[in-house]
């Protein structure tokens, strides 16, 4: 029984109580005030035609006051239960009529599918990437809300209860190929032990918010536990500059010593200000930019006229050691050799994560949170001033904010930037469209959680190692791409027509990394390729 039916039920036995009242009032007063005798039905078809407008019959008018004064009151006890009913009653009866209506079943022949029970916005992510790879999908959303606006935006969705066997079950789950269970820790527990009971066939992934939870999702029968936040932890700590390294291990290996390598721009850099083509970058260092962030606008290849600035984010190709020299150009001088203290700001999950890090190469941090607790070195709100100079702002290289709040992270880039303008600011986000806005506001580099998340589901539940990175802004796969082969890579266009790179082609069991524009793509080759999310989508639904 839904809400409107229940509304409807109770607001008709009201008016029928109402009408009873009245009726017997009203045969009363005719009889004992007016002196005539009336049938209780001839009584109660009087008060019905008050109620209706319909007219008052023979019985008008009334001697007494009393008898008028309660003709009025059913006359405005009428008009008021009728513009009552509009609101209550018919508006949400045609607004039901008219509504879309969410499937609460698949198609029977769909198989092969990824059931997905998530009610965060990463979903979306995953699904670009399931998309972009010919998977089928299917959203299980209790929410008859959420689940319209998603069914309204083009996304295959049924509602129920996720943790109900009927709703899997409608899921087609015994034939897909994986479920996916992220909406909260123990709700997703209850996901499993579901998706168990309806099949023990199904590849069953579980996210965890709390990596401490991973054990009881293993034991709930989950047979892939991801935990996305650690490895959030670990990217932002492995940004922080610092002259303890000599190698960059945040690079992505292509193959043997080729690597990718996303660098940020800092305050002071020799390459600030100069454009691409004034710095001279592959004749000094051999380095190969093959893209760049610009304030969280990504363009490949990068205009040989635009300015490198400071947040700027070069996407580059090389040798590690060549990458190494071309790391230390990125920076200013002075942190070259002095990495300096380190202020982590949001001492959740995430920032704890970057803290163990920095231990393990002795770098020295100072911890800020909310809240007190084991590990925190001031508490306050990262986003007051005064907090910020208590952790020793004016003396901090680098600012890592892990706080889990994407407005409060752009706002403390915002107080950062104003108390001291030439400390690094890395961050991590919720959400990947908050990237460009924290750029804006002056961070150094940025991270989505959402994005290293769709990556981890999308590479798990495709089964394979196409995805060869997770933690980056950009994404690397490997993938043959049938629908050029027998082109060269100029006539492919890949970078016109997709926006990324292929920067190296495995042939034979061999890596080739020597790609001119005229290597002809042979059948059996496996690309290599690095772009956007984006990018990569399109450039699997074009080629593959």
């Amino acid at each position: 029984m839904n809400k409107w039916y229940r509304r409807t039920v109770l607001s008709f036995a009201v008016l029928v109580v109402i009408i009873a009242v009245y009726a017997v009032v009203y045969h009363f007063g005719m009889l004992y005030l007016e002196g005539e005798s009336k049938t209780f039905l001839q009584s109660l078809e009087a008060v019905v035609q008050t109620f209706t407008t319909t007219g008052f019959g023979e019985d008008a008018p009334w001697q007494t006051d009393f008898m008028n004064i309660l003709v009025i009151a059913m006359n405005l006890t009428g008009v008021a239960l009728v513009f009552l009913a509009l609101p209550v009653l018919i508006f949400p009866m045609f607004e039901e009529a008219f509504s879309t209506t969410v499937p609460t079943s698949v198609e029977e022949d769909l198989a092969d599918h990824v059931v997905v029970c998530a009610d965060k916005p990463r979903a979306e992510v995953l699904i670009d990437e399931l998309e972009s790879w010919d998977v089928d999908h299917v959203f299980v959303e209790s929410d008859r809300e959420v689940a319209t606006a998603r069914y309204e935006n083009g996304y295959d969705v049924i509602h129920g209860d996720p943790t109900a066997v009927s709703a899997l079950e409608n899921a087609n789950l015994a034939d897909a190929r994986a479920i996916v269970a992220d909406v909260a820790d123990d709700v997703d527990t209850s996901i499993v032990l579901t998706a168990q009971e309806v099949s023990e066939d199904v590849q069953v992934v579980s996210i965890v918010e709390d990596p401490d939870q991973k054990r009881y999702h293993e034991l709930a029968g989950a047979d892939v536990v991801l935990s996305p936040r650690p490895i959030l932890g670990e990217s932002l700590a492995s940004k922080v500059t610092t002259s303890a390294r000599t190698y960059i291990d945040d690079a992505v290996a292509i193959d043997g010593d080729l690597q990718v390598a996303e660098l940020p721009i800092s305050a002071g850099s020799p390459l600030e200000g100069t454009t691409i083509a004034e710095s001279d970058i592959r004749e000094e260092t051999g380095v190969n930019v093959i893209g760049a962030w610009f304030r969280g606008d990504f363009e490949s290849p990068p205009s040989p006229e635009t300015t490198i600035d400071r947040g700027t984010v070069l996407l580059v190709t090389g040798r590690s050691e060549q990458l190494a020299d071309l790391r230390d150009r990125t920076r200013a001088p002075m942190r070259r050799f002095d990495g300096g203290r380190v202020l982590i700001a949001g001492y959740g999950q995430v920032g704890q994560r970057v803290a163990t890090l920095l231990d393990e190469q002795g770098i020295p941090y100072t911890t800020v949170d909310s809240a007190d607790g084991d590990g925190v070195d001031v508490v306050g709100d990262v986003t007051d001033p005064e907090t910020l100079e208590s952790a020793g702002i004016d003396d901090a290289r680098t600012v890592v904010l892990a706080i889990p709040d994407d407005t409060a992270a752009e706002f403390a880039t915002l107080v950062v930037r104003d108390l001291s303008p030439e400390t690094e600011v890395i961050a991590r986000v919720e959400q990947a469209e908050s990237i460009q806005k924290m750029y804006r506001a002056g961070a150094d580099y940025v991270l989505a959680l959402e994005t290293i998340t769709g990556r981890m589901i999308a590479s798990t539940v495709l089964e394979n190692e196409d995805v060869i990175s997770f933690d980056t802004q950009v994404e690397v796969i490997r993938t043959e791409a049938p629908e050029i082969v027998g082109h060269t890579l100029q006539e492919a266009e890949v970078r016109p027509k997709t926006g990324c790179t292929v920067v190296a082609v495995e042939r034979d069991g061999r890596v080739q990394t020597d790609l001119g524009s005229d290597f002809r793509i042979q059948p059996g080759d496996e690309l290599i390729v690095v772009g956007t999310d984006e990018g990569i989508n399109r450039f699997t639904e074009t080629f593959r």
